[in-house]
């Protein structure tokens, strides 16, 4: 028999950096989802990622108390961050894109990096091919003030 799904849960959590406290211990702990059992697991299945790049999970818990998860790849703008060799900034040690996209540019990256972006990606767009793919990087590139030269 199929167990009962209570939930779900959207979570973005570092690669590998799992750990109880704030903000996934509490949102894991108000919907009785053991709190070490995800650390320990989701740290697991990361190891092999590039450590602290923010890795979307989906957990969907059952009326057991037990839950599963689904990683997706890291967002668009992380990637392309990376690419354009933006350097990590404020307390938060977070790379910054423009403040002002479409006036002011923080970095330029290539189409093959693009293209290698959306390739990467693939799997959790609604793209039907990689130019489609691409398409949706650029959108995402040209929102973050990062320049496409081609």
């Amino acid at each position: 028999m199929a167990k009962k799904v209570m939930g779900s849960l959207k979570l973005q959590v570092k690669a590998g950096q799992a750990n109880p406290s704030p903000p996934i211990g509490p949102a894991l702990g108000q919907r009785g989802i053991n709190i070490m059992e995800f650390c320990k697991a989701f740290n697991a299945k990361t190891q092999e990622m590039e450590p602290g790049s923010p890795v979307p999970v989906v957990i969907t818990y059952y009326a057991d108390k037990s839950f599963t998860f689904e990683m997706k790849t890291p967002p668009a703008s992380f990637f392309l961050k990376k690419a354009a060799g933006l350097k990590p900034v404020g307390k938060r040690n977070r790379a910054k894109g423009s403040t002002k996209p479409g006036r002011e540019v923080a970095g330029t990256v290539t189409v093959a990096q693009v293209r290698q972006i959306a390739e990467a990606k693939m799997k959790d767009l609604s793209a039907n091919d990689v130019e489609a793919a691409m398409q949706i990087i650029l959108g995402s590139a040209k929102s973050c003030g990062i320049e496409v030269k081609g």
